[in-house]
């Protein structure tokens, strides 16, 4: 049974309580509490810059279901770095209904995101800025298609997607450039690694954000990609399917092949097919990821004995040697990108080999214009 309210004539000090403080230590705390959470439960609109100096609450509604815990932060407080984010979230800043949460991890509508102080990118510089002037003139060079929705950029090799420790220029910074007058911002569908080249969906809307990432996480999203690797493959089409796990090491990180069952590990599927040959020595493939972990593709060439020709990171054939004229770089191209269009059709977006890919095209006389048989390969 609930406590009776003092009257206002009550002089008890167990019942005094002008302001409606609950009058036993316990009651004392949960009132405390209470307010505090009064307080920080305030939000800036969606899409709005959030300046909030305290802990916040924020509720996550059903067109938000199913977003990353890290694209939910960025989608709430828009300039946010993505460096930022990552360092809140691994120090268990960020907490969901009470939980510690990893970046990748998906929420569901009415849950309660627990946000610390965070601050946001300072306001988008004005129009007639020259430095915003140049980095529209660079994005705009690099578009392949574009309409009131959707983006896709032709990323180069070598410039990072969203920024990290040491990487100032990176795509996600140059579309705070972007950011229209009501605060809203593009926003990156899916990511590529800093030196894979090629097609890089972003989202103009949140309508748009919601849609295709509703289409990656149903893998109703197509992605296929070109790759020159050592050796020839043997069956020259196949499947992987391994289980991947992030491993720290000294100076960086790498997914390893992992056992099913082991914490933290992912399956993880790829098909390829070669799609034409120089020798016994090289190889050009085409391959299909069905599920999108990071270094996928580099990962699985390399644990299936052939691994992508200037992967700094997974390449350990022993006495090895580039073939004179190539460069030692990256060769990985995310070569087209086919998604339901938010609001019908598909987008269906190919791009050329980048530069350093070209050249080892033409010593290797590999002709672009080849049959795919990657074409035929299911989708899961």
């Amino acid at each position: 049974m609930a406590a009776k309210r003092p009257s206002k004539g009550d002089g008890s000090q167990a019942g005094k309580s002008r302001l409606g403080k609950p009058r036993s230590e316990i009651e004392a705390r949960r009132w405390r509490a209470s307010q505090d959470d009064a307080k920080q439960n305030t939000f800036a609109p969606r899409g709005e810059k959030s300046t909030h100096s305290g802990v916040q609450n924020a509720s996550v509604t059903g067109d938000e279901s199913g977003m990353r815990v890290d694209r939910f932060l960025q989608a709430r407080i828009p300039g946010l770095s993505f460096a930022r984010i990552q360092r809140a979230i691994r120090k268990g800043e960020v907490r969901v209904d009470g939980k510690r949460v990893d970046a990748n991890d998906r929420l569901e509508a009415g849950q309660i995101m627990r946000i610390p102080p965070l601050r946001a990118a300072p306001a988008p510089r004005a129009s007639g800025d020259r430095a915003a002037d140049k980095t529209l003139e660079f994005l705009k060079s690099i578009t392949l298609y574009e309409d009131a929705d959707v983006l896709v950029l032709n990323k180069p090799m070598g410039l990072a997607v969203q920024g990290g420790s040491g990487t100032t220029r990176h795509v996600d910074g140059m579309l705070e450039a972007m950011r229209d007058a009501h605060g809203q911002r593009p926003r990156l569908v899916h990511r590529l690694d800093k030196d894979t080249a090629g097609c890089l969906l972003v989202a103009k809307t949140r309508f748009a954000a919601a849609a295709l990432a509703k289409s990656f996480r149903s893998r109703s999203a197509r992605k296929i990609y070109w790759a020159l690797v050592a050796g020839v493959p043997k069956p020259r089409q196949g499947r992987i399917s391994t289980f991947l796990a992030k491993e720290q090491r000294v100076e960086e990180s790498m997914m390893r092949i992992a056992r099913h069952g082991e914490e933290r590990a992912s399956h993880a599927v790829t098909y390829y097919a070669v799609v034409d040959t120089a020798g016994p020595s090289l190889s050009w493939l085409s391959l299909k990821p069905v599920t999108g972990r990071t270094h996928q593709l580099r990962a699985h060439m390399a644990h299936i004995g052939h691994p992508i020709i200037g992967d700094a990171k997974y390449f350990s054939r022993e006495n090895w040697q580039l073939p004179g004229g190539m460069q030692n770089r990256l060769h990985l191209l995310a070569r087209r990108i086919a998604v339901p269009h938010p609001r019908g059709g598909v987008i269906d977006v190919t791009v050329p080999l980048p530069p350093h890919m070209q050249q080892s095209w033409n010593l290797l006389g590999l002709e672009t214009g080849r049959y795919d048989p990657i074409e035929e390969a299911p989708a899961d």
